[in-house]
């Protein structure tokens, strides 16, 4: 019968002893414990493939599958370089490149008005505000000037 060990721990009465350890037999269910034995694995692959070298792998599975292509709303489509362009190149009389180049540059001359338009608007609030500033310096020099009319 297997048994499993329990370690108890017991008390010493003076602070310097150490305390004394006690090894207690407890059985487990009253029998031992015997798993069966897991049958082998099966190969991972039955295929022979991985046994071939690349070139031969690529003529029997055809891994040579080139830049990727789809037709879209009657227009082909190719991926290159991280982006999806017309395949024939020209769409409309104008080449997609030169299209996209376009709408680029249109982003930017979009974001420099917004940035032109917001410095206008500080301008004209300055504009605002020294001209309000010297209408009270002229406001001011106008009562000063007739203060010391009424002294003479």
């Amino acid at each position: 019968m297997e048994a499993f060990w329990f370690v108890q721990v017991l008390k010493c009465d003076a602070p310097a002893q150490m305390p004394s350890l006690r090894l207690l037999k407890m059985p487990l269910f009253g029998s031992t414990f015997s798993p069966k034995k897991t049958p082998p694995r099966k190969s991972a692959s039955l295929s022979n493939l991985h046994n071939l070298d690349r070139s031969t792998r690529e003529v029997e599975l055809g891994l040579d599958y080139g830049t990727p292509t789809m037709n879209l709303a009657g227009q082909s489509l190719k991926f290159e370089n991280g982006q999806w362009i017309a395949e024939t190149g020209i769409s409309g009389g104008v080449d997609q490149r030169e299209a996209q180049r376009l709408r680029r540059r249109n982003q930017q001359l979009e974001e420099e008005n917004n940035l032109l338009r917001l410095k206008v608007d500080i301008l004209l609030d300055m504009l605002s505000e020294t001209t309000a500033e010297s209408h009270l310096m002229e406001k001011e020099l106008d009562e000063l000037k007739s203060v010391s009319r009424r002294r003479k």
